[in-house]
């Protein structure tokens, strides 16, 4: 067993280091913190209304990353140099437009602060339905900055403010983060994670990333589709005992941490060994909570109709795995999915290459998806079309998709107008899998009615199951292990637009040795046990591929009923 791991009463723990340890045998990834900044949901503070500066200043572009750093330090410490504003609080970023593309993940790679996020756009799928009326007029559907550069990817480290909870997310968090966002600077957003069920106990592994999770970036890196921007935020708020010179200095800090140049990322593989495996639940146990699920869904001793079960296989390798490096090997396959990354300071990092969107919302515009039903792509173009229509022939699918669309649907209508679905039921092919899936669109009255379109929405009955409560109480009493972030909200809050995708195909990479890799599968009637668990696996499957096996057996180990933790 690697030297990072220990036991301690039957679960496997991480040897924290001391305060003073900056790299590790397992760290050639370890990164020194920034600070904190500030926390922006301290008590009352979703009650004060907006900061009384929101804004976004541009200098000249640069024609190379390593000029516009120059250019960035060079303005904050001017910043610092002068008059301190009036104002007792304020955001304001400052960015420098570079010339040419860069790569966000290969940034990312050469930096050296935590905490740290990622996240990717999905690409436009095609036969997106739209809405009647769509423009950019007037009635808070448009604006002066309707037309800015939307990135495709956006790195950030270190956090000029950050959000974080160990109360369930509540709409006094969300105006919390709200009062640093606005329209006029469409760019300013926090990025982060929701807990799947933020009132079941957090598991040590998931501990740091508290209920929510989210940063407004101290420096970013945004990559956009013919060139690059570098920027950079600062956020103050007296009230908050984090003012304008506590911020500057902190700023400057960073800054000086930043690499002007990329470095390159392998991403064909991560040159690791697997050395040991294990699922939390073990097979046998899988049987007996789908077999024990199926009763009651049979029974009709209670409303439950779908419930989804998941897996978490914690996999023991020769060398600890970059989260970067992983992300940049998961992006290889991220057609139609969004890749993220979040990582609080001292804490594991949560990356993932998932498929669903959970909404998007650009002014009173709404999207969503239903996604659900698995099947393997084929080897051959005539296999592939046998396996996918049989995806959409399957009784057993169908009844598992309906059910998710149709839940969608009615909570959308609940607090939307202009409900649109269509297409309503169509193929969605990955490069390993392929789902059915369903587009719907919609428009909320108010944008402050997005708090309501993330409550209502998540959980789906896509992770979750339907009736929610029913079948989120069989998975407080039957699953092993803490989700944590794992099936819950990914994305970013801004102020003209907002995305989050679910947190599916994701692992959380250990300061060590240790990585927890997650999977679902939906439990209906007519579920086989076994054929399910073997979906887990082709779910898992774009992990496992990268890491290679020990030329003996690999060794896997029995998991017992508890949770395993990195």
């Amino acid at each position: 067993m690697p030297p990072s791991s220990l036991y301690s009463s039957g679960r496997l723990l991480p040897a924290r280091p001391t305060s003073s340890t900056t790299t590790t045998q397992a760290g050639r990834w370890a990164r020194p913190s920034c600070s904190l900044s500030m926390n922006g949901c301290a008590p009352g503070a979703g009650d004060r209304g907006a900061v009384c500066v929101r804004e976004a200043r541009a200098l000249p572009a640069a024609s190379a990353p390593q000029d516009a750093v120059g250019q960035l330090r060079a303005a904050v410490d001017a910043l610092g140099a002068g008059a301190p504003p009036a104002a007792p609080s304020g955001i304001i970023r400052i960015e420098v437009p570079i010339r040419q593309r860069g790569d966000a993940i290969e940034w990312l790679h050469a930096q050296s602060a935590l905490p740290r996020c990622f996240f990717s756009a999905r690409s436009p799928l095609p036969e997106m339905p739209t809405l009647v009326g769509r423009s950019s007029g007037s009635n808070g559907n448009g604006g002066l900055n309707d037309h800015w550069q939307q990135p495709v990817s956006v790195a950030g480290v270190g956090s000029a403010v950050f959000f974080r909870g160990t109360d369930p997310f509540s709409l006094a968090d969300w105006r919390a983060i709200k009062r640093f966002l606005s329209r006029d600077c469409p760019l300013i957003r926090a990025y982060g994670a929701i807990r799947f069920d933020a009132t079941s106990d957090a598991s040590v592994e998931w501990e740091d990333y508290g209920s929510f999770y989210f940063i407004v970036p101290q420096v970013e890196f945004n990559e956009l589709e013919e060139s690059s921007v570098l920027a950079t935020t600062i956020a103050w708020d007296d009230s908050l005992s984090w003012t304008w010179q506590n911020a500057v200095n902190e700023l400057q800090s960073t800054l000086e941490k930043i690499s002007p140049c990329s470095v390159k990322v392998d991403k064909s593989n991560l040159q690791t060994t697997i050395m040991s495996l294990n699922h939390v639940p073990t097979k046998a146990s899988w049987d007996l909570a789908v077999t024990k699920a199926l009763q009651m869904i049979k029974g009709r001793q209670r409303e439950l109709v779908k419930v989804v079960l998941a897996r978490c296989s914690r996999y023991i390798t020769d060398s600890c795995i970059d989260p970067v490096e992983l992300l940049a090997c998961l992006k290889i396959e991220g057609q139609n999915a969004y890749q993220f990354c979040i990582q609080p300071p001292d804490a594991p990092a949560f990356v993932g290459n998932s498929p669903e969107q959970l909404f998007h919302r650009k002014y009173l515009n709404i999207s969503s998806e239903a996604l659900a039903g698995t099947r393997a792509r084929g080897k051959t173009r005539a296999d592939d079309f046998k396996i996918g229509q049989d995806l959409l022939l399957s009784g057993k699918e169908d009844m598992e998709f309906t059910i998710v669309r149709d839940s969608i649907t009615k909570k959308l209508q609940m607090i939307c107008d202009e409900v649109v679905v269509h297409p309503r039921k169509a193929l969605r092919k990955l490069p390993r899998v392929q789902h059915l899936s369903a587009q719907l669109t919609a428009r909320i009255r108010n944008e402050d009615d997005e708090f309501d379109i993330l409550n209502t929405l998540h959980p789906s009955p896509a992770v979750c199951g339907l009736p929610t409560e029913e079948a989120r109480q069989f998975i407080r009493d039957y699953e092993i292990f803490d989700r944590g972030m794992y099936a819950g909200p990914v994305g970013w809050f801004g102020g003209a637009e907002s995305e989050f995708a679910v947190g599916i195909r994701s692992a959380l990479l250990g300061k060590g040795h240790s990585t927890l890799v997650y999977a679902g599968a939906g439990i209906v009637e007519g579920t086989n046990p076994s054929f399910e668990w073997d979906e887990l696996d082709l779910k898992a499957s774009q992990f496992a591929k990268l890491l290679r096996y020990q030329e003996q057996h690999i060794c896997y180990q029995k998991a017992e009923n508890m949770g395993t933790v990195i």
